[in-house]
């Protein structure tokens, strides 16, 4: 839904508080009284049944009743009454509402119903609703207070966005006494309408906020979050505070993929994917805001600690090894340098101890050389009370030099009373200051951690044009198969089936439902031999003693195949048992890898990875991830684990190939994403031997899909429904498809292709290259947000790009602009007009209603094209420029 009203209601210029009151204390007057207190400069409707003038603004009984035109409202009245009032407010044009009144769905069914009743009429208006059960909104910029907070934030550039109140009470307390500001504070209650989502697809918009900060309890509409957060974590840090993470996601999971992949482990994945920094607790979620409303993000790992004590020195250093970092190592012309300045006996290393006797002005000295050395990327300045050292005097001279220093610099300054006096100062001139090494270090960590995990994410892959073969048809055969049988899981087999169908190795295996044909099978594939339970009803073997391993010969198989049957009878009396699968016994794993995936109910498919074996459980080594996978995420899914140390080569123990694991795991991710009939899968254990990997035991869960692909998952994928392939007027063929994250650089060869006319007529600026952050922006699309198709010629390595269309949606969704770039030597073959009406195709599906796109007077070319398609053409008002328009009824496709 439309952003564009959001801004509206963050920025009105005039509000109706319904339900305001003249009663002191009540929450319709503590809302009046922060409006008219805070110096908001637009007009403000107190709406009140009774009339009554209150704080000099007079009163009207209803909405419709006000003469000027409202951009929102605030509602503080039982919820009862505000399906009725939501209704008045669509009539008279409202942008939106702000309902903090409570008694919805936290009270049961019936509040539920209410809420459902009170959404309905929001959207025949198109009116958009925060809260209810919410403390309000702040918006420092215009000076807008429309909550019943106790406190008014102080301006800043930080968005707090909060499912709970008190929380939000807690962080304004806490903020004014540090003297952290806000731009937005916006306490979102039972998120009805406006959601996180919404939230930071707004925020992200805006130039007065530098970074995004939250409490959460709970996502809805998770696509929507995800795609968000992505776009928006490019450009400013988002962190949150996720709570419930005690929740036991999995207590009664049927796989081994579902025990480990909990709700609260997959939040942390899809954080991580959407470049969205967790922290654990509120005092480190208070902390990182300190930091970034003070002080930029480190640009590297670097940390300089200087400190006039040795042990809060250590602290420091042991604070960083705990997080696996370790202090910056001072270059050999900054020891020179600090040697000159300070005491014989200083600690000539880092941390820097400069001893307590030392000067306050040879401590900022210190600070000086460190904070301009180049292997400082940070500097923590510590202190303690004492030796003869004046903690406030020193706190008030460095305050004076932090403000022109040239990398990030924060303080802990150490102990109680002492102490106060300087960290006090050091708040009210806006530098970061903490009361402990460990919170001080923490906050770097976690914000140095940030911008790694952004690089990461944004990596460019590096081109491989290795195609996965896959057959789908055959996959799909054997799924619609089970659900027609109405089976819950797929018979070890048949899951091996459906594995070898996208490519994933698997040992042959075969089914005996005798002790003859357990024989016969066993003498045909080779001693020795392994056989297995098989029944759809016991998913853990181990756990009924239903494998029986190295078999060397007929009696060995005849009595293991006995005593397996019986085993499983005694422990699963009920279970539909099939017999016995049978497969050749291969020499020992090196190691044991599992690979799983599980549809999480909130967040669709859930790739997991790590150590294999029976006590993959217990010892826990696993990474989760979410699909779709490239190798650059599957390498980070697999680096994440412990036993990716061991798969490089240790000991005796061959070095597995990495590309090869990494395709097994996007190969899983790609059957996670074709079929969202498959619930649960297990591989495990996977067995490693000689670097060649093979799946030896398999279970697929499965269940009728209510949602088709690739809606399930939560973040779009690869769209191949819109490859295609056509022919240039001249006779040559080429291929249409979506842009690829690895093209890259095909990108940039294709930009080199044009000319600087073409180049300006693209860009509408002499563009002379494409920086990195463009070719990011360019080739790693998000395609519920935007369209982007290549014409492509050739194969392997001698494809070239010689055309490229790309549509990108407006924030309101059904308006959308166009941008396109054809390779000189093949302008006016017909490619441009193919990939544009490719393009144009695509936003209709989507539900895009208009396109529209800027065009130079001199580009005749584009403005003939845009002619013969249905584009209208007008001249912009003030400028030169063309603007192309088409509603999608006008379009004509021949």
């Amino acid at each position: 839904m439309s952003t564009i009203n959001l801004h509206r209601i963050f920025n009105p210029e005039s509000v109706a508080v319904i339900g305001a009151s003249e009663k002191e204390g009540s929450v319709g007057f503590s809302i009046m009284k922060n409006l008219v207190t805070s110096d908001f400069k637009g007009e403000i409707f107190p709406v009140n049944p009774k009339r009554k003038d209150i704080m000099g603004l007079g009163a009207s009984a209803d909405i419709q009743d006000i003469v000027s035109s409202v951009d929102m409202a605030v509602i503080a009245t039982p919820i009862q009454m505000i399906p009725q009032i939501v209704e008045s407010c669509g009539k008279a044009g409202l942008a939106g509402a702000v309902i903090v009144s409570s008694g919805g769905r936290e009270t049961g069914v019936k509040g539920q119903q209410i809420e459902a009743r009170i959404l309905e009429k929001a959207r025949k208006y198109n009116l958009r609703i925060i809260g209810p059960n919410c403390l309000g909104i702040v918006n420092t910029g215009i000076d807008l207070n429309a909550s019943f907070a106790h406190l008014p934030p102080l301006p800043g550039k930080i968005a707090f966005l909060s499912q709970s109140g008190a929380v939000c009470t807690s962080v304004l307390d806490i903020a004014n006494r540090e003297n952290v500001g806000f731009s937005h504070f916006v306490s979102l209650g039972s998120m009805m309408d406006v959601d996180f989502g919404d939230m930071i697809d707004y925020l992200g918009s805006l130039y007065s906020v530098e970074s995004i900060v939250m409490y959460m309890e709970n996502i809805t509409h998770i696509r929507n979050f995800m795609s968000a957060a992505r776009a928006v974590s490019r450009l400013k840090p988002i962190i949150v505070l996720k709570s419930g993470r005690s929740k036991a996601g999995a207590r009664a999971a049927a796989s081994h993929t579902g025990a480990m992949a909990g709700e609260d482990a997959v939040y942390d994945a899809a954080f991580e994917r959407a470049g969205i920094l967790r922290v654990n607790e509120f005092e480190e979620l208070f902390d990182c805001s300190e930091f970034l409303a003070k002080q930029r993000r480190p640009s590297g790992p670097g940390l300089s600690i200087i400190s006039n004590a040795g042990g809060p020195g250590v602290m420091a250093a042991d604070a960083l090894a705990s997080h696996g970092m370790e202090p910056a190592e001072l270059s050999q012309a900054t020891l020179e340098q600090l040697d000159k300045l300070l005491p014989e006996n200083w600690s000539k290393g880092n941390p820097i101890d400069i001893l307590g006797d030392t000067s306050p002005e040879a401590y900022i000295e210190t600070a000086k050389i460190c904070a301009n050395a180049p292997e400082t990327n940070a500097l923590l300045l510590m202190c303690a009370p004492a030796g003869t050292m004046d903690t406030l005097n020193l706190a008030k001279g460095l305050a004076q030099y932090l403000k022109t220093v040239p990398c990030p610099v924060f303080t802990a300054w150490i102990g109680g009373e002492n102490v106060d006096a300087a960290r006090k100062h050091f708040n009210q001139v806006g530098i970061v200051t903490y009361d402990s090494a460990e919170r001080a270090v923490r906050a770097f960590k976690n914000l140095y951690q940030y911008g790694r995990n952004i690089e990461m994410l944004h990596e460019i892959p590096i081109r491989t044009d290795t195609k996965l073969i896959i057959n789908r048809t055959k996959a799909q055969y054997i799924i619609e198969e089970a659900i027609a049988r109405d089976e819950a899981s797929l018979m070890e087999t048949t899951a091996k089936d459906l594995l070898h169908s996208y490519g994933i190795p698997t040992n042959p295996t075969r089914i005996a439902d005798s002790e003859e044909m357990a024989v016969k099978i066993s003498e045909q594939m080779g001693f020795p031999v392994v056989l297995k339970i098989c029944s759809k009803d016991i998913l853990h073997k181990s756990d009924c003693n239903g494998v029986a391993l190295n078999l060397k010969g007929s009696n060995e198989v005849k009595a293991a195949y006995g005593r397996i049957m019986k085993n499983a009878g005694d422990y699963a009396p009920d279970a539909d048992i099939k017999g016995v699968s049978v497969q050749a016994m291969l020499p020992a794993a090196e190691v044991e890898l599992i690979i799983g995936a599980k549809k999480d109910d909130i967040f669709g498919p859930v790739i997991l990875f790590g150590m294999g074996g029976i006590l993959t459980e217990v010892l826990q080594d696993t990474s989760m991830g979410l699909p779709p996978l490239n190798r650059l995420l599957a390498r980070q899914m697999i680096e994440k684990t412990k036993i990716s140390k061991i798969l490089k080569g240790f000991r005796n123990i061959s070095k597995v190939n990495m590309a090869v694991l990494e395709e097994l795991l996007i190969r899983t991710g790609r059957l996670m994403t074709d079929f969202p009939e498959i619930i649960g899968l297990d591989i495990n254990p996977l067995m490693v031997r000689g670097g060649n990997i093979t799946a030896v035991d398999a279970r697929v869960l499965i269940a009728p899909a209510q949602i088709p692909s690739p809606m399930h998952l939560i973040i779009s994928s690869y769209p191949w429904h819109y490859e295609s392939r056509d022919t240039t007027v001249d006779g040559h063929d080429f291929f249409i498809r979506p842009i690829r994250p690895s093209d890259a650089d095909l990108l940039i060869d294709h930009f080199y292709s044009l000319s600087k006319r073409s180049v300006y007529m693209r860009f509408f600026s002499p563009l002379k290259q494409l920086s990195k952050s463009m070719l990011i922006k360019f080739t790693q699309v998000d395609y519920d947000r935007e369209i982007a198709l290549v014409a492509v010629f050739g194969e392997g390595r001698n494809k070239k790009i010689v055309g490229v269309c790309r549509i990108i949606d407006y924030p309101e969704g059904t308006h959308a602009e166009f941008a396109m770039a054809i390779s000189d030597e093949w302008q006016g073959k017909g490619i441009g007009a193919s990939l544009l009406k490719q393009c144009l195709k695509a936003a209709q599906n989507k539900g895009i209603k208009q396109v529209m796109g800027l065009v130079l007077p001199e580009n005749t070319q584009m403005q003939k094209l845009g002619k013969k398609l249905g584009f209208v053409a007008h001249r912009v008002v003030g400028g030169t420029e063309y603007e192309l328009t088409i509603e999608f009824n006008n379009m004509n496709m021949e």
